[in-house]
C-alpha cells in the first residue's frame, strides 16, 4: 500500500480529524487539483480541476469540520473515478 493510499485510508475512516496539510497533500499531489490563496481577509483555500464543475473550500484553521473533509473526499473520488 503506497504512502498515499494510506493517507486517504486515514482520512475516510477518520474526517474529524485531519489537518490541513493531509488534505492539501492529497488533494494537490494526489489528485492534481489546484489550490488558490484566501481573499480579501478569507481564511478558506480554494480548490478546482479541471474534470469537475465546483469548486471546493476548505478552511485553513483547525479544527476542520467533517463536513468539508467529506465534500473534499466526494470530489477527490469523482476526479479519481473520471480516469
Amino acid at each position: 500500500m503506497s504512502t498515499y493510499e494510506k493517507l486517504y485510508k486515514k482520512i475516510k475512516n477518520n474526517p474529524k480529524n485531519v489537518s490541513f496539510h493531509e488534505i492539501d497533500k492529497l488533494l494537490v499531489q494526489v489528485g492534481g487539483f489546484i489550490r488558490r490563496s484566501p481573499r480579501g481577509g478569507s481564511s478558506h483555500y480554494t480548490y478546482s480541476h479541471d474534470d469537475l464543475k465546483e469548486i471546493i473550500t476548505i478552511p485553513k484553521d483547525r479544527p476542520i469540520k467533517a463536513v468539508y473533509i467529506k465534500r473534499a473526499l466526494a470530489a477527490f473520488d469523482m476526479v479519481k473515478n473520471k480516469k
